[in-house]
């Protein structure tokens, strides 16, 4: 049988190959549409005194960390508390049928991607524009902030009725719902506890665009909740933080020590007392030469001489830092204390390094090095940070096995290691730590050189992670991570442990689709696909 080839003419094919065209691409088109149902559209519509942001999502996509790297669909620039209510409560409504989250960004300091997200909104929270800071004098003062509030605006306006907040962290350059939204750690917390332990009201968006005004009294439970909560609650948007009178000068102190039971023993003796330093932390210096290339020194080489002189000959030191608030007016019986207290510990008497500086210079010291790195091109690199909680029973297993064997130096960055006094957490915040009395925060502040292959490298850095986790687990320390970063539920639910429940239980509440904080891992929102 034979079959005869059927000839169209040219512009009847023509026409037939367009039509063709054009169904194919309307069904792909439908079909996108399905899946993203007018998102930019949809968003566009809503009544707004800010504004969303379609083409320039780029910075948004990028942190601290320089690890991670999740596109936003769109970011928003709130002018106002009622701005994140509504885009939030626009997405709630919109169900399981559309994948958008939201991630609330603030200066950007996270580590893993935790304020990012893939194809969702990112809420700029420094555009926030809420009521003007307010400061309140009298006999327990405060200040009223947005959470969009950089720390070290809060301590200039704060200094200017001279007054400042309790605790800290290290770096003052993050927002008041970034750092609240975790915890706040720095040399304080032995006598203050966390910056969470010195919120007394917070104004929050739920994940169902739900504005609320929280406190110990009120709402309770969100509250708590959200203080430490890793974003999973709710969006802080205004916080009242308990102040003190503020001092004007700091005398910053350090000394050495070559045995770290030495060295631990009297950290932990000057949290136990009533009258000691403002400030206290400690630091870990393995096979370094001198101890001014650290970047966190602020001292200056012509300050204390000895200090451009002392070698550590490749020892392992370690190093105490302490600080002592003080006015003019005091300087003579603060002299006499410092000396007092300094004569009760066990340091190499010949490292004494002591420097005066004004108290705003001492707690914006990290800035400082910020600044000099920036100028290198040195700070937007790889941070594969590492902050670890470990129990005081436990801590001396762990300085052994990984400052005498896991790591052979710290030329990439420094190490933080301090106690600090259980007591002064609240355990109905969100925040897991360990069962003992007494604690320890060690963070590997680890900067990577791009490209490199060698022990500076990123990868490099991360094996070292990995085996002190490790060891960590194996050798059963019960180490909990601060700024957790996990990549299963699982690994979730055993970090929280008997809170794990609980935890699930307010998320439940408060942002029942998932759709706040992807960027944490811990819970996926469901999409309805059909």
């Amino acid at each position: 049988m034979s079959y005869t080839l059927v000839s169209f003419p040219r512009k009847t094919n023509m026409l037939f190959l367009k039509s063709f065209m054009i169904l194919f691409l309307s069904c792909i088109t439908i079909k996108i549409n399905l899946c993203f149902p007018s998102i930019p559209s949809s968003l566009k519509t809503l009544s707004i005194d800010g504004h969303f942001n379609f083409e320039e999502v780029d910075h948004a996509a990028k942190d601290f960390g320089n690890r991670y790297r999740f596109l936003p669909l769109a970011v928003l620039h709130p002018k106002s508390v009622s701005d994140i209510a509504t885009t939030l409560k626009h997405i709630w409504q919109m169900g399981p049928r559309s994948e958008l989250t939201v991630a609330a960004r603030g200066h950007g300091h996270s580590l893993q991607g935790q304020a990012q997200v893939h194809r969702g909104v990112v809420i700029n929270m420094e555009s926030l524009q809420g009521p003007k800071m307010q400061v309140h004098a009298g006999k327990f003062p405060y200040v009223d902030v947005s959470g969009g509030e950089l720390w070290i605006n809060i301590l200039r306006e704060s200094l200017r009725h001279g007054l400042a907040p309790k605790s800290w962290t290290d770096y003052l350059h993050l927002t008041v719902g970034g750092t609240l939204s975790n915890a706040g750690i720095s040399g304080q917390a032995f006598r203050h506890g966390p910056q969470i332990s010195n919120v007394h009201q917070l104004e929050v968006v739920t994940g169902k665009g739900e504005v609320v005004n929280c406190s110990e009294k009120q709402n309770s439970d969100l509250f708590y909740s959200v203080l430490g909560g890793l974003g999973q609650f709710g969006i802080i948007t205004r916080a009242r933080i308990s102040l003190e009178p503020a001092p004007e000068m700091v005398k910053w102190i350090r000394v050495l020590y070559t045995n770290f039971a030495t060295f631990a023993r009297d950290q932990e003796k000057l949290i136990s007392e009533e009258s000691t330093f403002d400030y206290i932390e400690g630091f870990v210096i393995i096979n370094r030469t001198g101890l001014l290339n650290n970047w966190r020194s602020s001292f200056n080489p012509q300050d204390p001489v000895q200090a451009s002189q002392f070698k550590s000959d490749g020892r392992t030191l370690f190093c105490l830092e302490l600080a002592k608030y003080s006015n003019p007016e005091e300087m003579a019986a603060v002299n006499q204390e410092i000396k007092n207290s300094l004569s009760q510990l066990n340091h190499i008497p010949s490292t004494l390094f002591l420097s005066e500086v004004p108290y705003i210079e001492f707690l914006d010291r990290v800035h400082i090095s910020e600044i000099k790195l920036r100028s290198k091109g040195l700070w937007e690199v790889p941070h594969p940070w590492l902050n670890l909680l470990i129990p005081r029973s436990k801590v001396h297993n762990f300085a052994q096995e990984v400052f005498g064997n896991i790591l052979t130096d710290t030329s990439n960055g420094p190490i933080l290691i301090y106690p600090v006094n259980k007591s002064k957490w609240d355990n109905r915040t969100s925040v897991v730590i360990p069962e003992e009395d007494v604690f320890y925060l060690v963070a590997f502040l680890s900067s990577a050189v791009p490209s490199s292959t060698g022990t500076d490298g990123l990868d490099h850095i991360l094996i070292q992670n990995k085996r002190i986790l490790e060891f960590c687990e194996i050798a059963r320390l019960g180490v909990k991570q601060y700024l957790p970063h996990y990549s299963t539920q699982e690994e979730w639910q055993a970090h929280f442990g008997p809170q794990w429940e609980v935890f699930v239980q307010r998320k439940s509440t408060y942002d029942p689709l998932a759709l706040l904080a992807p960027g944490q891992r811990i819970f996926q929102k469901p999409i309805a696909y059909s």
